[in-house]
């Protein structure tokens, strides 16, 4: 029995962590797929959100579905990624977690841990074989992510895997042009020495990367792209 939301006690110890309350509920039977009725969210999504290592094994270990999906299509491994849960990520990819899991959105755990920065996760899910140039429902993919964010270890990472510096969003946008939108200056140094594209167009307005960074003033962003010989007279 769940509270107005559907939460269980259990779902309420994964969430805070309370490992030897956790153990006490399970040897009475707690049912470990119990969802609220808010989210969708189980224990194990809980825990895994969390960063409670020790308690997704213990969820784990009673059998809890690993791939357990809320009610945005977002299994627990999403959640650890997201959130840079190094030991829970590996965990949960020990036991067989999809590496490759979408979401509603069509996002995968990479893509989440490329957008927050988690380059320990990342390189976890690289060496797993997670799929590099998996693309949302916007056809972002992890390196658009990372770039736009400005994670300059993470694009390394992944331009290292052989990420696709030349995938265009729905807009039409490349991760270079998200780089030099939001003036991450060594993100776009990243991206011109492995060759990407300073001509790449918009679909809306036409502009290059060195547009975008006119248009913001993001002076260094500017020099490096003209140093690299971007067309000065291009886009707006």
């Amino acid at each position: 029995m769940g509270d107005n939301d559907g939460r269980t006690p259990l779902s309420w110890a994964a969430q805070n962590g309370h490992e030897a309350v956790i153990q006490l509920l399970l040897d009475k039977g707690a049912d470990t797929e119990s969802k609220d009725k808010r989210s969708g969210w189980t224990p194990l999504s809980w825990a895994a959100q969390n960063g409670h290592d020790a308690v997704v094994q213990l969820l784990l270990h009673k059998g809890a579905a690993i791939d357990a999906k809320n009610n945005d299509g977002w299994t627990p491994l999403s959640w650890a990624a997201q959130n840079g849960h190094e030991a829970v990520v590996q965990l949960l990819l020990d036991r067989g977690a999809a590496i490759d899991a979408k979401g509603n959105d069509n996002r995968t755990p990479l893509s989440w841990a490329a957008k927050n920065g988690h380059e320990a996760v990342v390189q976890l899910l690289l060496h797993k074989g997670a799929a590099i140039d998996a693309k949302n429902n916007n056809d972002w993919t992890s390196l658009s992510w990372a770039a736009q964010n400005g994670h300059e270890a993470v694009v390394q990472l992944l331009l290292d895997k052989g990420a696709d510096t030349e995938s265009k969003d729905k807009l039409g946008w490349t991760p270079l042009s998200w780089a030099a939108h939001y003036g991450h200056k060594a993100v776009v140094q990243l991206l011109l020495d492995k060759g990407a594209d300073t001509e790449s167009k918009d679909k809306k307005f036409g502009w290059t990367p060195l547009s975008w960074a006119a248009h913001y003033g993001r002076k260094a962003v500017v020099q490096l792209l003209l140093d690299k010989g971007a067309a000065a007279e291009n886009g707006h």
